[in-house]
């Protein structure tokens, strides 16, 4: 069973970064592919209670989506959450889970806040 839990995109560079700081410092971290694999409102509800966010912080804002859906001035945390989980590309990455405390790599290096 693993430790981590690692909200990853392969082809993002910054969630490749993350992933092997943790596999360099021996963490045992599941990969969660979240651009192929259903996620749910209550799943990034969770989400952002581990990281301490808004979801207005998740937020990716220069991807099109964020435009084409008008979210520059939505405040309604419950319309971006589900923004985020129509339009997974939103979500900011790479995010790494450990219990019941979240952090998102940006820089990667944050992941290892969750090592100590």
């Amino acid at each position: 069973m693993s430790d981590y839990t690692i909200w990853h995109n392969p082809r993002c560079s910054k969630s490749r970064e993350a992933l092997s700081l943790l596999e360099s410092k021996g963490a045992n971290a599941a990969v969660f592919k979240y651009l192929e694999q259903k996620i749910t409102a209550e799943m990034i509800e969770e989400l952002l209670n581990k990281l301490g966010i808004s979801a207005k912080e998740l937020l990716r804002t220069k991807e099109e989506e964020y435009a084409s859906l008008g979210l520059k001035d939505e405040r309604d945390e419950k319309k971006l959450i589900l923004a985020m989980a129509e339009h997974p590309k939103l979500i900011e990455r790479p995010i790494v889970i450990k219990g019941k405390k979240a952090v998102l790599g940006r820089p990667p290096e944050k992941v290892l806040e969750l090592l100590w």
